[in-house]
Protein backbone atom coordinates (compact mmCIF):
# COMPACT_ATOMS: atom_id res chain seq x y z
CA UNK A 1 0.00 0.00 0.00
CA UNK A 2 1.37 3.43 -0.92
CA UNK A 3 1.95 6.13 1.69
CA UNK A 4 -0.93 8.19 0.30
CA UNK A 5 -3.31 5.23 0.34
CA UNK A 6 -2.39 4.60 3.99
CA UNK A 7 -2.92 8.26 4.86
CA UNK A 8 -6.30 8.25 3.10
CA UNK A 9 -7.38 5.22 5.13
CA UNK A 10 -6.16 6.68 8.44
CA UNK A 11 -7.90 10.03 7.91
CA UNK A 12 -11.14 8.33 6.84
CA UNK A 13 -11.17 6.34 10.08
CA UNK A 14 -10.55 9.21 12.50
CA UNK A 15 -12.94 12.04 13.26
CA UNK A 16 -11.04 15.30 13.81
CA UNK A 17 -10.90 16.45 17.43
CA UNK A 18 -12.55 19.74 18.27
CA UNK A 19 -10.49 22.31 20.15
CA UNK A 20 -12.54 23.52 23.17
CA UNK A 21 -12.71 27.11 21.89
CA UNK A 22 -15.84 27.77 23.96
CA UNK A 23 -13.89 26.96 27.14
CA UNK A 24 -11.51 29.88 26.61
CA UNK A 25 -12.00 32.82 28.95
CA UNK A 26 -12.51 36.24 27.34
CA UNK A 27 -9.05 37.38 28.50
CA UNK A 28 -7.53 34.39 26.67
CA UNK A 29 -8.94 35.51 23.35
CA UNK A 30 -7.41 38.13 21.06
CA UNK A 31 -9.21 41.47 20.94
CA UNK A 32 -12.15 41.03 18.60
CA UNK A 33 -12.35 37.25 19.14
CA UNK A 34 -11.29 34.45 16.84
CA UNK A 35 -11.52 34.51 13.06
CA UNK A 36 -11.93 31.37 10.96
CA UNK A 37 -9.13 30.33 8.63
CA UNK A 38 -8.33 27.19 6.67
CA UNK A 39 -5.28 25.69 4.99
CA UNK A 40 -4.68 22.96 2.45
CA UNK A 41 -1.96 20.45 3.35
CA UNK A 42 -0.95 19.37 -0.18
CA UNK A 43 0.65 15.92 -0.39
CA UNK A 44 2.10 14.21 -3.47
CA UNK A 45 4.37 11.29 -4.29
CA UNK A 46 7.49 11.72 -6.40
CA UNK A 47 9.80 8.78 -7.16
CA UNK A 48 7.92 6.75 -4.57
CA UNK A 49 8.50 9.30 -1.78
CA UNK A 50 5.71 11.35 -0.20
CA UNK A 51 6.25 15.13 -0.19
CA UNK A 52 4.40 18.10 1.26
CA UNK A 53 4.06 21.37 -0.64
CA UNK A 54 4.69 24.52 1.39
CA UNK A 55 5.08 28.19 0.58
CA UNK A 56 7.56 30.75 1.81
CA UNK A 57 5.71 34.02 2.28
CA UNK A 58 7.12 37.29 1.06
CA UNK A 59 9.33 39.11 3.58
CA UNK A 60 7.43 42.39 3.21
CA UNK A 61 3.96 41.13 4.16
CA UNK A 62 2.14 42.57 7.18
CA UNK A 63 1.29 39.14 8.67
CA UNK A 64 3.54 36.07 8.86
CA UNK A 65 6.23 37.78 6.77
CA UNK A 66 8.89 35.39 5.49
CA UNK A 67 7.36 32.38 7.23
CA UNK A 68 6.89 28.95 5.76
CA UNK A 69 3.22 28.03 5.57
CA UNK A 70 0.57 25.96 3.87
CA UNK A 71 -1.57 27.58 1.20
CA UNK A 72 -4.52 29.06 3.05
CA UNK A 73 -6.10 32.04 4.71
CA UNK A 74 -9.23 33.60 6.10
CA UNK A 75 -12.64 31.95 5.54
CA UNK A 76 -14.86 34.47 3.77
CA UNK A 77 -18.49 35.10 4.75
CA UNK A 78 -20.74 32.33 3.45
CA UNK A 79 -17.77 30.07 2.71
CA UNK A 80 -16.98 26.67 4.20
CA UNK A 81 -13.42 26.03 5.47
CA UNK A 82 -12.72 23.48 2.72
CA UNK A 83 -13.83 25.96 0.05
CA UNK A 84 -11.54 28.58 1.56
CA UNK A 85 -8.55 26.20 1.64
CA UNK A 86 -9.03 25.25 -2.02
CA UNK A 87 -9.63 28.87 -3.09
CA UNK A 88 -6.50 30.05 -1.31
CA UNK A 89 -4.40 27.22 -2.80
CA UNK A 90 -5.59 28.28 -6.24
CA UNK A 91 -4.74 31.92 -5.55
CA UNK A 92 -1.38 31.30 -3.88
CA UNK A 93 0.15 28.50 -5.98
CA UNK A 94 -2.11 28.17 -9.03
CA UNK A 95 -3.56 24.79 -8.02
CA UNK A 96 -6.83 23.94 -9.78
CA UNK A 97 -9.31 22.84 -7.04
CA UNK A 98 -10.56 20.12 -9.39
CA UNK A 99 -7.10 18.50 -9.26
CA UNK A 100 -7.20 18.05 -5.46
CA UNK A 101 -8.33 14.74 -3.98
CA UNK A 102 -9.44 15.64 -0.47
CA UNK A 103 -8.17 12.92 1.88
CA UNK A 104 -9.64 14.30 5.10
CA UNK A 105 -9.02 16.89 7.75
CA UNK A 106 -6.89 17.29 10.80
CA UNK A 107 -7.86 18.84 14.13
CA UNK A 108 -8.73 22.51 14.37
CA UNK A 109 -5.97 24.48 16.01
CA UNK A 110 -5.71 27.85 17.71
CA UNK A 111 -3.32 30.44 16.31
CA UNK A 112 -2.97 32.71 19.31
CA UNK A 113 -0.70 35.39 17.89
CA UNK A 114 -3.05 36.38 15.06
CA UNK A 115 -6.32 35.13 16.57
CA UNK A 116 -7.32 32.46 14.09
CA UNK A 117 -9.22 29.21 14.49
CA UNK A 118 -7.45 27.17 11.82
CA UNK A 119 -8.94 24.16 10.02
CA UNK A 120 -6.38 22.05 8.07
CA UNK A 121 -7.54 19.92 5.12
CA UNK A 122 -5.23 17.27 3.66
CA UNK A 123 -5.31 16.77 -0.09
CA UNK A 124 -3.47 14.63 -2.63
CA UNK A 125 -2.25 16.95 -5.38
CA UNK A 126 -0.65 16.36 -8.79
CA UNK A 127 3.09 16.33 -9.43
CA UNK A 128 4.60 17.37 -11.73
CA UNK A 129 2.27 20.35 -12.14
CA UNK A 130 2.76 23.98 -13.22
CA UNK A 131 2.59 25.43 -9.71
CA UNK A 132 3.29 29.16 -9.68
CA UNK A 133 3.73 31.42 -6.64
CA UNK A 134 1.41 34.42 -6.46
CA UNK A 135 3.80 37.38 -6.79
CA UNK A 136 1.98 39.52 -4.20
CA UNK A 137 2.04 36.89 -1.45
CA UNK A 138 4.42 34.00 -2.07
CA UNK A 139 8.18 34.25 -2.44
CA UNK A 140 8.73 30.59 -3.33
CA UNK A 141 7.17 27.12 -3.31
CA UNK A 142 8.90 24.38 -1.32
CA UNK A 143 8.62 20.62 -1.88
CA UNK A 144 9.66 18.88 1.33
CA UNK A 145 10.11 15.08 1.47
CA UNK A 146 8.12 13.66 4.38
CA UNK A 147 11.04 11.40 5.49
CA UNK A 148 13.21 14.51 5.96
CA UNK A 149 10.82 15.72 8.68
CA UNK A 150 11.18 12.48 10.64
CA UNK A 151 14.98 12.44 10.85
CA UNK A 152 16.51 12.61 14.34
CA UNK A 153 17.19 16.15 15.50
CA UNK A 154 14.94 17.85 12.93
CA UNK A 155 11.95 18.36 15.26
CA UNK A 156 11.99 20.17 18.60
CA UNK A 157 9.52 22.04 20.82
CA UNK A 158 9.77 25.09 23.04
CA UNK A 159 7.18 25.75 25.75
CA UNK A 160 5.55 29.19 25.68
CA UNK A 161 2.78 30.99 27.58
CA UNK A 162 0.44 33.41 25.83
CA UNK A 163 -2.87 34.89 27.03
CA UNK A 164 -2.69 32.60 30.05
CA UNK A 165 -2.36 29.42 27.97
CA UNK A 166 0.69 27.17 28.13
CA UNK A 167 1.52 25.47 24.83
CA UNK A 168 4.36 23.95 22.80
CA UNK A 169 5.79 25.75 19.79
CA UNK A 170 7.01 23.19 17.25
CA UNK A 171 10.05 23.64 15.03
CA UNK A 172 11.28 21.57 12.08
CA UNK A 173 14.81 22.65 11.25
CA UNK A 174 15.91 21.48 7.81
CA UNK A 175 19.16 22.47 6.08
CA UNK A 176 17.58 25.19 3.94
CA UNK A 177 14.49 26.16 5.93
CA UNK A 178 12.96 26.34 9.41
CA UNK A 179 9.26 25.54 9.75
CA UNK A 180 7.63 26.67 12.98
CA UNK A 181 4.42 27.89 14.59
CA UNK A 182 0.99 26.74 13.40
CA UNK A 183 2.44 25.19 10.24
CA UNK A 184 4.84 23.04 12.27
CA UNK A 185 2.03 22.12 14.68
CA UNK A 186 -0.14 20.93 11.79
CA UNK A 187 2.83 19.03 10.29
CA UNK A 188 3.47 17.37 13.66
CA UNK A 189 -0.12 16.20 13.87
CA UNK A 190 -0.02 14.97 10.27
CA UNK A 191 3.11 12.89 10.95
CA UNK A 192 1.63 11.46 14.16
CA UNK A 193 -1.64 10.50 12.45
CA UNK A 194 0.21 9.11 9.42
CA UNK A 195 2.60 7.13 11.61
CA UNK A 196 5.73 8.30 9.77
Amino acid sequence: MSDLARLRRVLAGRPPARFPFDALAPQQLPQGGLQSAAVLVPIFEHDGVAHVLLTRRRADLRRHAGQVSFPGGRVDAGEEPLQAALREAHEEVGLDPERVEVLGRLDDTLVLVTGFRLTPWVGAVPYPYPYRPHPDEVDSILYVPIPALSRPGVHRTVERVSLGLRYDVHFYELPAVTIWGATARVLHQLLEVWGT
